[in-house]
């Protein structure tokens, strides 16, 4: 089987066969009690579910009757999602996900499902990547049901509606597809069903795999969706007719379809006046062209187009080269490299560890470059402000692609000029 095909459903034919597979594995429990004419047969992960609920609110009762049938079971036992299956696809999926699973020795094909699953939850804290000065500051968790009532909440609507898909084949992911009804794009919204309903994977274990399985061009360097982690950004573009995708186990939800300008735009410009945040956004075009172009444009005027410099400009850059031994391009490659290098082993460290090596490496490397004259002065102003100007970008995926386009166009300019 090829490593990105799906485990077909069948190959477990029979609970029999399901129940030999599960006992392999050393944390799965199987109980025998005593019961009338028969036996009850209690399988269940005991890394899944939660003890002390099983022990105090299934094990007494069961152990301190007798019982005849399933439904006998079903009707004494405090859970209202509780079901009696006889579907091999529906128990696997249930005992995978915390339940346990009750049965008769006399009767092999039905079984009891409870939920006595253990949830490890991580509280509702400030977005961290996403931070906003005015406005909501909470943001999303790993667990689905958590983020789904954060937008309900901000979306109190009937027409909020939500369809579930499962996703992996070993993983078995929930995808939650969110949208208005009345609102959204129907066409948009069944070709997003599709597209997910038709992924073939072992895996999804954040909103982050399905971009890439989803996309129209999953090798582009520019995201094609836009993630987040602020619950007040979804409900906007909800509102908007657009469509959020929720991945169980993720912190962020995928909304679609995006343009460009919603990466520059943040939730706390909807607390602005028009204008304003109309200012600022722009103020975030202008930084992405500037981030991406002016390093570029260095090389190509210093290579190819000297006379578009004026005079007084001109005399300044040719003596901060005087003593540069390097064409403009190794010179700018060098920069860049050293920045990415010092981004990157920042974002790795610790935090308060990183912003030293950021700051400090930054101050020493710079100053070194220029004392050996490996760099202009010039140059090293162009490419601190054209690094400033990325961070201006408030989604992470897009200032990845403002990394990474800085170096074609570099290598572009030297080779081909304006």
């Amino acid at each position: 089987m090829k490593p990105h095909e799906k485990v077909p459903v069948h190959s477990i034919k029979s609970l029999q066969e399901l129940m030999q597979l599960l006992k392999k594995s050393k944390d799965f429990i199987t109980l025998e009690i005593a019961s009338n004419k028969s036996s009850i047969i209690i399988s269940y992960f005991r890394t899944l579910i939660d003890i002390n609920i099983f022990h105090e609110e299934v094990l007494t009762y069961i152990k301190e009757k007798s019982f005849d049938s399933l439904q006998d079971i079903r009707s004494v036992l405090p859970f209202e999602n509780s079901k009696i299956t006889n579907q091999m696809e529906d128990i696997q999926d249930s005992i995978l996900n915390g339940y346990i699973l009750i049965q008769f020795d006399t009767d092999e094909l039905n079984g009891l499902l409870i939920n006595v699953s253990k949830k490890e939850k991580r509280d509702i804290t400030k977005a961290e990547i996403e931070y906003n000065i005015v406005g909501p500051q909470i943001a999303f968790v790993e667990d689905l049901d958590v983020n789904l009532n954060l937008v309900r909440r901000k979306l109190p609507t009937p027409y909020l509606q939500m369809k579930e898909l499962k996703v992996g084949s070993l993983s078995n992911t929930t995808v939650a597809i969110v949208y208005i009804e009345g609102i959204v794009n129907d066409q948009n919204l069944q070709e997003i069903i599709k597209r997910v309903s038709l992924i073939k994977t072992d895996q999804v274990l954040d909103s982050t795999y399905l971009i890439q399985l989803i996309a129209d061009n999953p090798n582009s360097i520019f995201p094609q969706f836009l993630n987040t982690e602020r619950p007040d950004r979804v409900a906007a573009v909800l509102a908007e007719g657009k469509i959020a995708l929720f991945v169980d186990g993720s912190p962020y939800a995928i909304t679609l379809p995006t343009t460009l300008i919603d990466f520059f735009s943040t939730t706390e410009d909807y607390t602005m006046p028009w204008m304003i945040a109309s200012f600022f956004r722009l103020l975030r075009l202008f930084a992405f062209m500037f981030s991406v172009l002016t390093t570029p444009l260095y090389v190509a005027i210093l290579t190819y187009h000297y006379e578009l410099i004026p005079k007084e400009l001109l005399e300044t850059l040719i003596i901060s080269r005087s003593k540069v031994p390097f064409p403009p391009l190794i010179e700018a490659l060098f920069l860049e490299i050293t920045i990415e290098l010092l981004r990157e082993a920042g974002a790795r460290l610790p935090t308060k560890v990183g912003l030293t090596v950021g700051i400090v490496g930054g101050i020493v490397i710079g100053q070194a470059s220029v004392e050996a004259s490996l760099t202009s002065n010039v140059l090293i102003i162009i490419v601190a402000l054209s690094a400033l100007s990325s961070f201006t970008a408030p989604i992470y995926r897009i200032g990845n692609t403002i990394r990474v386009i800085r170096f074609p166009f570099i290598i572009s300019a030297h080779l081909l000029g304006l």
